[in-house]
């Protein structure tokens, strides 16, 4: 086994090297500008993006025209939100979320807030999930849209999005979702979830940083928030990345077609690391709905533990607290205290988050290392 051993796939995953093939040659060889139409470098870089466009419409059920290329699942949140609300702004000023979504859409619907547009923010079950009946009621007449990420990026949570997106069609709202840490990993059709706005991201699903999608439903209007030649269906203007487009396309292509055994043998490699966990401790608590759930998430609270402290403890394994942290003072998550965990067992959550390279053996041993430590640690304070 390689040390560290890298257990926070959520975070960010390795470049596959499948992936990395497929990029290179249009870093030096193919390097041609997709907007250039007059000649054969151009043809190429134009070829090679709409090749990505398809294979990532495919896994999404999409099609390749309602893709829109961006830098990433947060510039895409920002500019379905953004652009939703300023192009149906005779519509309503209202806007749904949870108290559980990432920063790029809580921090987004702040700075709406600060322009004129309400929201509600509803609290999520003790399990993460949405209660759908206060969906139903806090949607307005003068609601716009409803944002709901499809799996929680720290608890992994994989929420209704089927019941939510028959709701918002009902009530005539758009809906929007958060799909980072779920697309590639989770069946997620945005046809029969009635999904109007998606968020990607390439480096979740083993891609480069710095690339994403956004797919907009066909009669979907958006304002675009970045403006100067029209690139990407007028929504996203700029220079295509053209070796980030075909590796988030790859990375697409490759997980369209492992998704169902891969996610079976994550799984069980989830299964296996709470079993031995849960084996060899005492006080330990899933963190969210175990059976609602993304295959390789397991986020675990250790009672009478500091999870900051658990992690410095274990130098050899790469994971995660879970937690935002501002300077020096760490902040409890703000999905761990909406979900009800007091301050002291929010700061004593981990996540683990196992990936496509992940085996047994590494498994055995953070379960291993992990027990270890705790049991020390609890006989020290």
């Amino acid at each position: 086994m390689q040390r560290p051993i890298y257990f926070d796939n959520q975070a960010t995953t390795p470049v596959d090297p499948r992936v990395l093939e497929a990029m290179l040659p249009y870093f030096c060889e193919q390097f041609g500008n997709a907007a250039s139409r007059s000649h054969a470098f151009g043809w190429a870089a134009e070829k090679a993006v709409e090749r990505a466009r398809l294979r990532v419409a495919e896994v999404c059920g999409a099609s390749a025209r309602e893709i829109v290329f961006t830098s990433g699942a947060t510039e895409s949140n920002n500019l379905a939100l953004k652009g939703a609300v300023e192009a149906y702004q005779g519509r309503g000023n209202h806007i749904v979320t949870m108290s559980t979504e990432h920063p790029a859409v809580l921090d987004t619907i702040r700075y709406l807030a600060a322009n004129g547009i309400s929201s509600s923010v509803l609290p999520p079950r003790a399990d993460g999930l949405l209660d759908l009946d206060l969906l139903r009621d806090a949607i307005r007449p003068e609601t716009v849209l409803v944002s709901v990420m499809s799996a929680n990026n720290e608890i992994g949570v994989v929420e209704p999005v089927r019941e939510i997106g028959e709701i918002c069609r009902r009530r005539g709202v758009l809906f929007h979702v958060d799909g980072a840490q779920s697309f590639g990993k989770v069946p997620l059709d945005v046809v029969k979830n009635q999904i109007d706005l998606l968020a990607i991201s390439a480096h979740k699903i083993y891609g480069p940083k710095g690339v994403g999608a956004l797919y907009v439903r066909r009669g979907v209007r958006l304002a675009p928030q970045v403006h100067g030649g029209g690139h990407e269906h007028g929504l996203r203007s700029g220079t295509v990345n053209v070796p980030g487009i075909v590796g988030l396309g790859e990375a697409a292509m490759l997980c369209a077609s492992e998704m169902q055994c891969e996610a079976v043998r994550i799984r069980s490699l989830r299964d296996r690391l709470y079993a031995r966990i849960k084996g060899g401790l005492e006080d330990v608590a899933v963190n969210g709905s175990l059976e609602h759930r993304l295959p390789g998430n397991l986020n675990l609270m250790f009672d009478g533990i500091d999870a900051a402290v658990l992690l410095t403890s274990l130098p050899d394994v790469a994971l995660s607290t879970g937690s935002a942290c501002s300077s020096a003072s760490p902040e409890p998550s703000h999905v761990l205290r909406a979900i009800g965990l007091s301050p002291r067992q929010a700061r004593s959550s981990i996540r683990f988050s196992l990936g496509r390279s992940n085996t047994e053996a590494e498994v055995d041993h953070v379960a291993g290392r992990v027990i270890e430590m705790v049991k020390r640690l609890r006989m020290i304070y």
